[in-house]
């Protein structure tokens, strides 16, 4: 009989490990397979659904239909305005991210930058603010804005909308986490230089800190434009909807037309999505806190 060389033993534990960690490959790569489909499913039916009619999405139909231009048809010229819609759901989330990105920059910055005894007891108190839900928050701003009516700051007013979003505990806490890697030895250099606080804010800290502003932009957008409730209860007029509340109202009528909904749908995400593929690899960067 042959007698088995020292070498095949080996060359079957080599094919044993190869076999595992094709079987693990397959095994890892399935379970992504399944996941994605998952996920991507709810967007691939709405993609569909804006093809189809009303019938049709009712019955799950899962095939292209012929429906589409009649849909969006129907979508602009029904009574709940959708193109005005938009343009105050873009006009809303454009200047909540602006100004949102300003002032809570500016405050994070501060947080850290300079020192103070009460600072710790301050920010303390902001962060605990977050524990509170904006349910409990809408009756006392709601009073507080209807005081103001006859003003740009009543009622039925985009800054009524606005105003709640541009400072909030947790863009101020994210800026200030992200300005703990920014080098304190720069803000020392600029005084030195002569440059005035709001200078070494603009022109030194602000440039280092693209990543950061770009994950924060996204969160803000993507919160503003996605914003239901407190628009519902501020903004009272059907010229100052946002895209939310109308389709909202469109699947709140008796008989909804699906196809138009989900053509409405897929309208309002590509605003959100756009910005974060734009924006996606600087998101990772500044979510992780990374200071260029």
């Amino acid at each position: 009989m042959r007698e088995m060389t020292s070498s095949e033993p080996r060359s079957i534990t080599k094919k044993q490990v190869s076999i595992g960690q094709l079987l693990l490959s397959i095994f890892k790569y399935t379970s992504l397979v399944i996941v994605s489909f998952i996920s991507i499913f709810p967007f691939v039916w709405m993609i569909l659904g804006m093809t189809n009619t009303a019938v049709d999405i009712s019955s799950g139909k899962l095939m292209i239909g012929e429906n589409l231009v009649i849909n969006f048809q129907n979508l602009f010229s029904n009574d709940l305005n959708f193109s005005r819609s938009l343009l105050n759901s873009a006009m809303i989330a454009v200047v909540t991210t602006i100004f949102a990105l300003l002032i809570s920059s500016m405050a994070g910055y501060g947080f850290e930058i300079y020192k103070s005894k009460r600072k710790e007891v301050v920010f303390n108190i902001l962060l605990l603010s977050m524990m509170v839900p904006f349910a409990a928050l809408m009756i006392p701003l709601y009073r507080m804005f209807s005081q103001l009516n006859g003003t740009i700051l009543g009622i039925n007013s985009f800054l009524v909308v606005i105003l709640p979003s541009v400072s909030t505990a947790f863009l101020i806490f994210f800026f200030r986490q992200n300005a703990k890697s920014f080098p304190k030895d720069l803000v020392e250099a600029a005084r030195l230089d002569g440059l005035k606080e709001l200078s070494i804010f603009f022109r030194v800290y602000l440039p280092t800190a693209k990543n950061t502003y770009a994950a924060a932009a996204i969160i803000t957008f993507m919160s503003s434009w996605n914003n239901y409730l407190w628009p519902l209860v501020a903004l009272q007029s059907p010229d100052k909807r946002t895209v939310p509340l109308v389709l909202s109202a469109m699947g709140a009528s008796y008989t909804p037309d699906y196809g138009m909904i989900m053509s409405g749908l897929v309208i309002a995400t590509l605003p959100t999505a756009l910005v974060f593929f734009v924006l996606q690899k600087q998101f990772v960067q500044g979510m992780i806190g990374s200071v260029k």
